[in-house]
C-alpha cells in the first residue's frame, strides 16, 4: 500500500499504553515471539543496520504506475496521538497456539474483507483521483496500489489473500462480505464506500487486507489501527478499543503463523500503528483495522507476497486473529 494518496499517508507515532488490551494480547505472544527468534535465527530478520532509521517513514508514489516509489515523512508524526500499543511480553499462563475453532462457531457472526484497491484502477484514472470527504479533509477515491519489482500487483494478492480468508471463515460458520470481487465493480469502490460496506452490514469486524510499497531493505509487516478522531462525517471513539484489540490479536497470531517479522521500519517493532488520516477507519462505525503483509518492493518480502503457500499462512494468521477477536 502507497502511503501516498488517499488512505496513504504516513502514519503518526503512538506512546506506550497499558491497560486490557495488552493483557488480551499477551495470551497470544508465546508463540508469536518464538516463531520470530526462529525466523530472526535463519536471518530473516531484514535488520539491515538501519537504527534509528527505522522510525522513518517510506512510500511508494500512488495514483501512478504500481512500481514508482518515493519518501514522505509526515508533520503528522509530530503530534501526539492516543498511547501506542505494543505487542505484550509473554506470560507462563499462554498457549503455546492457538486451535482453529470448531466448525459453525462463528455462526451469526458478520465479517467484511476490504481487498486493497482494485486491478482494474489504473483504467480508470479520472474516477479514483476523484475526491472524497474523509471527515478530517478530502482524499482521492482510490490509487492503483503497488507492485513487485516484477510486476505481481499489490490488487492482486489482496485479492487471492482477502479470497482464501473468505473461505477459512466461512468454514467456520460465518457470513462474510467482499467490499469488491473479480472486477465488480471494475473499479473503487471509493474509500468512503468501502468504509460504508461495513457499516451497513453492522459487521462484528472489518479488515482491509494491502501490502507496502516500502524502499528496499524495509520489510515486514504491520496492522493500522484507527486513531480517534471527531470531524465531519468521522466519529471513532466507539470502536477505537475493540479496533485496537482485533489489530493486536491479529497482529500476534499472523507473525506466529507466517513467520514474518514485524516491520523494521515502522511501528517501533511492534508490528503496530495508529493513524488517523485513513478514510476506511476515520468512516467505519465497526471495529476495523489495516494490515500491510509484507513489502513489495523488498526482495525478501517479495518472495513470500508471491508464495500460494505463504498467502494461504497469511491468510490463516488473519483468520485465527479474528476468531479470536470475536470469541473473546
Amino acid at each position: 500500500m502507497s502511503y501516498v494518496g488517499p488512505d496513504f499517508d504516513p502514519p503518526q507515532p503512538r506512546r506506550p499504553r497499558r491497560g486490557p488490551l495488552t493483557v488480551a494480547l499477551a495470551a497470544l505472544v508465546p508463540g508469536a515471539l518464538l516463531g520470530w527468534l526462529v525466523y530472526a535465527a535463519v536471518g530473516g530478520s531484514g535488520d539491515d543496520g538501519k537504527g534509528s532509521d527505522q522510525a522513518t517513514v517510506r512510500s511508494s508514489t500512488a495514483g501512478t504506475s504500481p512500481g514508482a516509489a518515493a519518501s514522505s515523512p509526515s508533520d503528522d508524526a509530530k503530534q501526539p496521538d492516543s498511547p501506542k500499543p505494543t505487542l505484550a511480553s509473554p506470560t507462563s499462563s499462554a498457549p503455546a497456539a492457538s486451535a482453529p475453532a470448531a466448525s459453525g462457531s462463528l455462526k451469526g457472526k458478520v465479517i467484511v474483507i476490504d481487498p486493497g484497491h482494485n486491478p482494474g484502477n489504473f483504467q480508470h484514472t479520472a474516477e479514483i483521483n476523484r475526491k472524497v470527504n474523509i471527515g478530517t479533509n478530502f482524499k482521492e477515491c482510490d490509487t492503483t496500489g503497488t507492485s513487485t519489482n516484477a510486476g505481481y500487483t499489490e490488487a492482486q494478492f489482496t485479492l487471492d489473500v482477502s479470497h482464501r480468508l473468505k473461505a477459512l471463515l466461512e468454514k467456520q460458520g460465518a457470513t462474510v462480505k467482499l467490499t469488491h470481487d473479480n472486477g465488480s465493480p471494475s473499479w473503487g469502490p471509493c474509500v468512503d464506500q468501502r468504509a460504508r460496506i461495513g457499516n451497513v452490514a453492522q459487521a462484528d469486524a472489518a479488515i482491509s487486507i494491502h501490502a507496502d510499497g516500502a524502499a528496499a531493505g524495509d520489510r515486514g509487516f504491520h496492522v493500522i489501527l484507527p486513531g480517534i478522531v471527531h470531524a465531519g462525517a468521522a466519529d471513532t471513539r466507539a470502536i477505537v478499543a475493540p479496533s485496537a484489540d482485533l489489530g493486536e490479536r491479529v497482529a500476534g497470531n499472523f507473525v506466529r503463523v507466517t513467520g514474518e517479522p514485524p516491520s523494521n521500519y515502522i511501528g517501533d517493532g511492534t508490528g503496530l500503528v495508529t493513524r488517523k488520516d485513513l478514510g476506511g477507519l476515520n468512516l467505519s462505525t465497526v471495529p476495523k483495522v489495516f494490515i500491510e503483509c509484507g513489502n513489495m518492493r523488498d526482495s525478501k518480502d517479495a518472495a513470500l507476497l508471491t508464495s500460494a503457500t505463504w498467502r494461504q499462512k497469511a491468510a490463516q494468521g488473519i483468520s485465527e486473529g479474528i476468531v479470536s477477536f470475536l470469541r473473546g
